[in-house]
Parts: structure tokens; sequence; C-alpha cells
């Protein structure tokens, strides 16, 4: 079981419950550490001040803040502690909201709350009960980590679990990034719609992190002085696609032999010829209507 990373309250009302928060996650990545070629010795990163040019110990250090005009100015720790935050060691329950109505994008990391001690238990419980039988989840401010946090608490199992959130203003604007308006085919959708039902599943699949495995295969072999694996070979990825009612049918195929259904149906072959005659349609008209334009009337 993790340690700790912050102990308070939930304050629900005027209910209180004492809780610890325990991350939820853990990071599973391979991790590397820079190395001095010539002898394999450890590189380290030293703190140099600028002005003095020498390394500095961590008691000289402390927070500073660059004021628009260049300079800095201290922060001391009894200043943060000082500000009158009623966060600083409860979780204060906001509302209680659908779950559907939080934007994915704003959730962030996720804790478990442990009640802490006996007098934690009834209240913690109640909580938990009152979140399901609601099928709600709970919007909180707290401080943690030198700021105020917003929090969603929800049910997992028999425990609840907050995911830090962002603020409205912590998330950028996707309207630059749209593409430009295009003209889309209905039964070009209706073959996405298709290749959506194939890969539909009940539940989340079963992933893992084959580049973590592929990973550690080559270091365990490079320790053992055998030969390093050798990388599969893995078709490169088409270029423009074309003819998109094609791709959408080869992967609708693809997908349902990745299933092991036999049995492997194209898209409707009418609707590829509507499709084709829809687009001689828009052809002829756009030539018919350049040629009456081209034609000049006669002079009285």
């Amino acid at each position: 079981m993790p340690r700790p990373v912050w102990s308070g309250a939930i304050s629900f009302g005027l209910v209180t419950i004492p809780i610890k928060l325990l991350p939820a996650t853990e990071n599973r990545s391979v991790r590397f550490r820079q190395i001095h070629l010539a002898d394999m010795g450890a590189v380290r990163n030293k703190k140099i001040c600028e002005i003095e040019g020498r390394e500095v110990s961590q008691a000289e250090i402390g927070k500073g803040y660059e004021l628009p005009g260049g300079d800095t100015l201290e922060i001391t720790e009894e200043e943060l502690d000082a500000i009158p935050l009623p966060t600083a060691k409860a979780i204060d329950i906001e509302a209680f909201v659908p779950a559907e109505s939080i934007d994915p994008i704003r959730i962030g990391d996720g804790y478990y709350l442990a009640a802490d001690g006996p007098v934690a238990a009834k209240p913690y419980v109640l909580l938990r009960k009152a979140l399901e039988r609601s099928s709600k989840v709970a919007v909180a401010k707290m401080a943690f980590h030198g700021r105020e946090r917003l929090g969603l608490l929800r049910v997992v199992g028999d425990a609840i679990l907050i995911h830090m959130m962002r603020w409205p203003d912590e998330i950028r604007s996707p309207q630059e990034l749209a593409p430009k308006e295009t003209e889309l085919d209905e039964h070009e959708l209706e073959g996405a719609l298709a290749l959506m039902d194939t890969m539909t599943a009940d539940s989340m699949p079963d992933l893992h992190d084959e580049y973590r495995e592929s990973l550690e295969a080559v270091i365990a072999a490079k320790a053992e002085g055998k030969a390093l694996p050798e990388p599969e070979e893995r078709e490169k990825p088409a270029g423009q696609v074309v003819d998109l009612m094609a791709a959408l049918n080869a992967s609708v195929a693809e997908a349902k032999e990745r299933r092991g259904d036999a049995t492997v149906h194209e898209m409707p072959k009418k609707t590829a010829k509507k499709a084709a005659a829809k687009k001689t349609a828009r052809t002829a008209k756009k030539t018919t209507a350049k040629k009456t334009a081209s034609r000049k009337p006669r002079s009285a």
C-alpha cells in the first residue's frame, strides 16, 4: 500500500469525515539515468547560482516570482502558509452533479480517499452509498501541492476516489485546430458507423504496454550478453486515402478478421453505386452550369 500524500477531512454539509489521500495509480515506465559514456559514471544536475556561478545547497534555495519588469520577488514559506485558504486541510464538497456533465479533458490524476480512524468509518460509508444511489459525482475544492485545486469524487468498488481537476481557464480552446468545412457523403458516415460497430466491445479491452515489454526484453538480453531481439516487421502506414469507401470496407474486413469472425460482409453495393451516381450528377450539374455561363447572348 502506498504512503498517504495528504491528510485532512471531507466537509459534507455539517458532516466531517477524516481521510487520507493515497495515490491510485503508479508510473510503470522504464527509467533511464544520464551517464558519462567514457567511464559509465552518473551525470547529475547541479544547482548553480547564475550570479555567483557556484553550486548552492538546498538550504540556500527559496521561491521567487519574476515581475513583469524582470525583477524577482522572494516569496517565503511562512507567507504561503499564512494565505487565508479555508480548504487548507479540508475537501469542501461544493455540489453534486451528473457524471456526464464533466468534460473528461478536465479530469487529472486520481487518489483513493481512505477513512482515517474508526470515527470516520460511518460517515465515509454514508457518503459512498449516497453517491452510489444518486448516480452522481461530487465536485469539491481543496488545497493540494501548493495551490487550490478542484476535485471530482466518485465511487470505485467500496472506496471513494478523488480526481484532481483542471480549472476552466486551464483548458485551451480547440477552435483554431478544427479543420475547414468539407463535403461529407452520408454513405461515408454510414461506413464509419459500420466500422465502429465491428470494433465495439462490451468493456474496455485488455490492452498492455508493448513498448515497455520490448524495452525490458532488450535490457534483459543486453545484461545477459545475448543477441538483441529482432524487431517485428510492420506494414508501413498507407499514404493519402483516395477512395474513402474502399478504405472503410477494408477496415471492416480487417477488424472482423482480427475478431475471428468468418463472415465478412462488405458495405452494400448500392451504397457505392449511389455515391458514384451522386458524384456523377454533381459533375454533370457543374458542367451544364459552366456551359450556360459561357454562352454569350446575341446582340439585337
